[in-house]
């Protein structure tokens, strides 16, 4: 069965751009060879756990391969599999933290080699399907969820490991292109006052926005997807602030909007106005920067549009 369901297989196009945009030049970070591999490897995953698919989830996700199976005794689940420079087992780690509060529940907590098996939530129905005010209620309550203490000893990445690898590209990008260097001039002195006064540290999601929150059959929203790191929980809410931002652009009053969202997510979540705006700040630049680098135009004009509202 499974074997079969792999003859024809092809990545979803969606996955392959999006490594794309991250890969080294020199091919080291080894995502050709995991596409070419990736129909085996999916194919031996589901024979070792014996399960049947269903179908590919399509367009699926950015960094990872998403199948919708079956368990041997017939329970819906979805097989994820990621290459390592997703740190798939970063990941693992944090859902096996949360063990489902607020969270995709893990099945396969002891597994390895970048295969999770997770509970099967409804894949095409995200919070971002509800009217926008009822969308960010429903987001910031599932996001409040997870901010834990991380576990003794963790071996996740911080936020301030994670913002100098950003910074470090984003000041590369300033110096080829003028027209970022005040916003990213900004956004890095946000950073580093941020860093110098952090207020705590918590297990964050490190990824969060509307469309990685979906509907569940345990609780009403779960989340999905993080990119887990330790850190302030300013820096987590600071992605969904940006959330819809085509339509934040697209409005007469988006800044008004936008200045509103801050203090009205600020004030639900109990964070800092100023941290949050900052690190929306930093958030926004960087993804821009990003945008520009890697081909992206019209993703990188609305980004930056934005950063400067703030």
């Amino acid at each position: 069965m499974a074997r079969k369901a792999f003859e024809d297989f092809e990545p979803p196009q969606r996955l392959v751009r999006a490594l794309a945009e991250t890969r080294r030049p020199d091919g080291g970070d080894g995502i050709g060879e995991w596409l070419e591999r990736l129909p085996e490897l999916a194919r031996q995953a589901v024979d070792l756990r014996e399960l049947t698919v269903e179908r590919v989830q399509a367009p699926g996700g950015r960094s990872s391969l998403v199948l919708l199976v079956r368990l041997i005794d017939g329970t819906p689940a979805v097989l994820k599999l990621a290459p390592e420079r997703a740190r798939p087992e970063s990941e693992r780690a944090a859902l096996a933290h949360w063990d489902g509060r607020g969270a995709v529940q893990l099945l396969n907590p002891g597994d390895s080699h970048g295969v999770l098996l997770l509970e099967r939530l409804h894949p095409d129905l995200s919070v971002r399907s509800l009217p926008e005010a009822k969308a960010l209620l429903e987001a910031a309550a599932t996001l409040r969820r997870l901010w834990v203490e991380p576990p003794v000893a963790h071996v996740f990445e911080t936020v301030a490991e994670r913002t100098e690898r950003q910074a470090e590209a984003m000041r590369a990008g300033a110096e080829a292109d003028a027209e970022v260097r005040g916003l990213v001039d900004a956004a890095l002195g946000a950073r580093a006052e941020l860093l110098a006064s952090a207020p705590e540290e918590r297990l964050l999601h490190g990824t969060f926005r509307q469309s990685k929150v979906l509907a569940g059959e345990r609780l009403p929203w779960l989340a999905v997807g993080p990119d887990p790191v330790v850190g302030e929980c300013a820096f987590d809410l600071a992605r969904l602030v940006r959330d819809r931002v085509e339509d934040l652009i697209a409005s007469p009053s988006g800044a008004a909007i936008t200045r509103r969202r801050v203090k009205k997510l600020a004030e639900s979540l109990e964070v800092e106005q100023a941290r949050l705006r900052g690190w929306t700040l930093f958030r926004a630049v960087e993804s821009g920067v990003r945008a520009r680098r890697v081909g992206r135009p019209r993703d990188a004009e609305l980004l930056l549009e934005f950063a400067g509202w703030l």
